[in-house]
């Protein structure tokens, strides 16, 4: 019903910038909770950044609040992640998902009901 493209990760030096995108397609008429996880190897998917559906308010982890930021072009139906200040351990690939009833922020991975594959970003040192 509802579709998630991630796209504009790559390989980057620590310092870089980069700017995620994620296209929903599908079911457009309505507007959804979003956000954006990471999992790099051997790790557990964590939560990076969220906004609820109205796109008024957003939350971040600890360890990229003040360097990433979340927005929404509504028009577009495409959802963002700023990545400035970028870390060697920012690397993982990202995930980008929308809750389907809740309109509310969640950080939670089950919180989510639909979810994009992926896009791989990695910093080098």
């Amino acid at each position: 019903q509802v579709q998630l493209v991630e796209s504009g990760g790559g390989l980057v030096q620590a310092g870089d910038s980069l700017r995620l995108s994620c296209a929903v397609s599908g079911r457009t008429d309505n507007n959804y909770a979003m956000g954006w996880f990471r999992q790099a190897p051997g790790k557990e998917r964590e939560f990076v950044a969220a906004f609820d559906r109205s796109a008024q308010f957003s939350v971040y982890s600890a360890s990229v609040k003040d360097r990433f930021a979340v927005s929404k072009d509504h028009a577009k139906n495409t959802m963002y992640l700023q990545m400035n200040n970028l870390k060697p351990e920012d690397t993982a690939v990202y995930f980008c998902a929308a809750r389907a009833t809740e309109e509310t922020i969640s950080s939670m991975v089950s919180g989510y009901d639909y979810w994009g594959q992926g896009t791989q970003v990695t910093v080098s040192a």
